[in-house]
């Protein structure tokens, strides 16, 4: 479903209000596609409006996302301005997400652009779409119906934003009005086989030998059911990988035979720990799982962080786990 009117609206009278005006645009830590290109779009959009926008996240932007930023910067937070008029925020559920470096400089966003079901509404002006696939097709909608010549830089940036947050294509998010967004960024000039390669096609050794311990590391639960894998500390030292390479690695425990939710563990070194949680199907509402460690995000989608390890926070997983599946077997 395409933005409704009243967005259109109100999001034509924030660009007026924002015209002349210095934004930061920020998106989540540990960004991804979506976040990425939706940071890159709305800058890109604001400065030919007339707006002084300059993107900035939490981490830097991961290797195979750099060639999204080759035009568009996405600086970190030692380059944030001492003064700004105001914050946009872009894939972010709410502002924890956006990193400690950010949340405490954050008195009031002015704007937010998502599509979590687990969406705050912490800024000023809310454009939430949890039926929306990705960031990036609530940004496309906003942008083709405000009339924007849109260039292949930023048509690249939407449709990479599609591409990642739909599985390339094959979540059950996607719509025909994706598959019609994509086609319509396509011919306004992005590649679908440039994104393919730099999303796909560039896998580092060190991602593979990371991937190679997860996979050793998989535990079946709750008679297959539930698949978990574990990232402790460590695990980067041995593999020489980086954070950036932990993308998509949850979907393996989703994609085997029978598996109905599957879980990522990583102990992060601040001494907190990351889950990443997935489901095939929306009846298992992995963001009410996530919700009871005080995470979010999709219905088949979802994370927490919470401080512990591994072995602290598995037997309460399980218990949740146990619960939680009880609750859905009783709905179906």
């Amino acid at each position: 479903m395409a933005s409704n009117t009243e967005d259109n609206i109100r999001f034509k009278a924030l660009v007026k209000e924002l015209s002349g005006k210095r934004v930061v645009v920020l998106g989540h830590r540990r960004p991804d596609g979506d976040c990425i290109g939706s940071q890159v779009a709305l800058t890109r959009f604001l400065v030919v409006q007339g707006v002084h926008a300059e993107a900035f996240n939490s981490d830097p932007v991961p290797r195979k996302l750099q060639f999204l930023t080759r035009e568009t910067s996405v600086f970190t937070p030692d380059a944030l301005p001492k003064d700004w008029d105001a914050i946009l925020c872009v894939d972010c559920s709410d502002v924890d997400r956006l990193g400690p470096d950010f949340k405490d400089k954050l008195t009031t966003a002015f704007a937010s652009f998502d599509h979590h079901v687990s969406n705050t509404h912490f800024a000023k002006h809310n454009f939430v779409r949890t039926d929306a696939a990705a960031t990036a097709e609530i940004l496309a909608d906003l942008f083709f119906d405000f009339g924007f010549e849109m260039d292949p830089v930023t048509a690249q940036a939407l449709y990479v934003g599609l591409v990642t947050d739909t599985g390339q294509f094959q979540y059950g998010t996607t719509t025909a009005h994706v598959f019609q967004l994509a086609a319509k960024l396509v011919e306004l000039g992005a590649c679908p086989g440039d994104a393919s390669e730099e999303l796909y096609e560039n896998t580092s050794f060190e991602r593979m030998a990371l991937i190679q311990s997860f996979l050793q590391s998989l535990s079946l639960e709750f008679d297959g059911k539930v698949c978990i894998g574990t990232l402790p500390q460590g695990v980067f030292e041995s593999t020489q990988a980086s954070g950036e390479d932990v993308e998509g690695l949850v979907e393996y425990t989703r994609s085997l035979a029978g598996v109905e939710i599957g879980i990522l563990l990583e102990e992060l070194p601040n001494g907190e720990l990351k889950g990443s949680l997935r489901s095939k199907r929306k009846e298992y509402r992995v963001d009410r799982l996530a919700g009871i460690f005080g995470g979010g995000g999709h219905v088949c989608a979802s994370g927490f962080r919470i401080s512990g390890v591994i072995a602290e926070v598995y037997p309460r997983l399980i218990e949740a786990l146990r619960d939680h599946l009880a609750f859905v077997q009783s709905t179906l």
